[in-house]
């Protein structure tokens, strides 16, 4: 008997689960509150960059349909603005990643998927989803997973006190989709500026519904002076705000933008969220379980570009675990553990996010300083990127991290 999956949520995580879950032979209903019509013609969700080992697991599923469209991030530069004395740069460099990440605006691609979905003989169902719906689905279903990263159902979820650094938000964030940006030479990337007490301000190529763009994003430190978009009331306010902000805090950046306009008036983002765990099996009023997947467990703060990138990771270790499992229960004890594997990996993944949240240790600054003169130093951080678990334990221990740099400069 085909064993049958529901799966709440038309996201990265739940198409790209859904997906290979059909190709592995499994009956699988998606329950969406939008149309993919609705999707394409509303407000950017993200800013998604994705490194090559989540690429790979797309590639792996063929749904990699946007390689030859897509214009590649080539490489990672870091820039530290001198504040005393603009346009020039404390810290300054920029190194090429082994293989190109990619970024294609979530209102492009997911769509397309769930037309695959269809294609591929999933059921698309577009409804809305609360608890008496997920007792429905529980009850007909073997499994059901909940893949969306917000709303009342991830309410459900308790949070992770023991795993969850933060209770309250840690910056607040803002996107602006720009067309007629300026590329970067010799190679295109994310440009990361980090302003010592204010925030972050980076950019990267992406393909949007109108064609490549860049993503301009936003992080300010709450109360600080880019936690500025509460009064912006249209996207031309919140484009003139996103240029002031890097005239006044990124100068080094602003002749790259003097022709940049919006890509469309709903390519514009703003608010807030705290990074969260959240604990992987939600018990229903009925007793019946269900499981959490990707950003309904862990949500980090897009400084570090990962949540692309987990959601995919997630989607290949719950995949390779239901598959395991055969025509066994989807117990709680089996959700507890799959959640464990996928930890695993997200747990390095989180701390180091979180470290970059907090004013940057002595010996952290020290390591961005030394990639200025080391390029192999400035490639290994560029490239732990695809798989930040290679930043511990030595991004977090002064002693380690001085043997790295040392390695490094010799």
């Amino acid at each position: 008997m085909t064993r049958k999956i529901a799966i709440v949520g038309a996201g990265q995580s739940g198409l790209q689960t859904g997906i290979g879950l059909l190709k592995a032979g499994y009956e699988v209903s998606i329950l969406s509150n939008r149309t993919g019509e609705q999707i394409k013609a509303g407000k950017v969700m993200s800013s998604q960059c994705m490194f090559d080992m989540a690429l790979q697991n797309e590639r792996d599923l063929g749904i990699n349909f946007w390689e030859n469209d897509c214009p590649p991030v080539e490489g990672i530069g870091l820039r530290v603005p001198d504040p005393a004395n603009a346009g020039s740069n404390l810290i300054e460099w920029a190194a090429r990643l082994d293989k190109p990440a990619q970024s294609v605006d979530q209102r492009v691609k997911m769509p397309v998927w769930m037309d695959e979905f269809v294609r591929l003989g999933g059921d698309l169902q577009i409804r809305d989803v609360d608890i008496d719906v997920l007792e429905e689905l529980a009850q007909a279903y073997d499994l059901v997973l909940v893949a969306a990263g917000k709303g009342d159902i991830v309410g459900l979820f308790e949070r992770d006190s023991v795993r969850s650094t933060f209770d309250k938000p840690q910056r607040a964030l803002a996107l602006t989709y720009v067309h007629g940006m300026q590329p970067v030479e010799p190679f295109s990337r994310v440009a990361f500026n980090l302003i010592p007490g204010v925030g972050e301000y980076f950019c990267f190529p992406a393909l949007t519904n109108s064609g490549p763009c860049e993503i301009m994003v936003f992080e300010g430190v709450p109360g600080g002076p880019m936690d500025c978009w509460q009064d912006v009331q249209t996207p031309q306010q919140h484009l003139a705000r996103s240029l002031e902000i890097i005239n006044t805090f990124a100068p080094a950046e602003a002749k790259r933008c003097q022709s940049v306009e919006l890509t469309d008036d709903n390519g514009v983002l703003a608010g807030r969220f705290p990074p969260t765990v959240r604990k992987p099996v939600a018990t229903l009023p009925s007793g019946r379980k269900i499981m959490g997947i990707a950003d309904a467990l862990v949500v980090n703060d897009p400084i570090t570009g990962q949540g692309s990138n987990n959601a995919s990771k997630c989607c290949r270790i719950y995949l390779d675990a239901i598959k395991a499992r055969g025509d066994r229960p989807f117990d709680e004890n089996w959700m507890q553990a799959t959640f464990e594997s996928y930890w695993a990996y997200a747990n390095g993944v989180v701390d180091w996010t979180n470290s970059l949240l907090l004013p940057p240790p002595q010996h952290i600054l020290e390591l961005l300083g030394a990639a200025q003169q080391s390029a192999s130093l400035a490639a290994r951080i560029a490239n732990g990127f695809n798989d930040p678990t290679g930043f511990m334990p030595w991004w977090k221990d002064p002693a380690a991290c001085a043997d790295v740099i040392k390695s490094h400069m010799a």
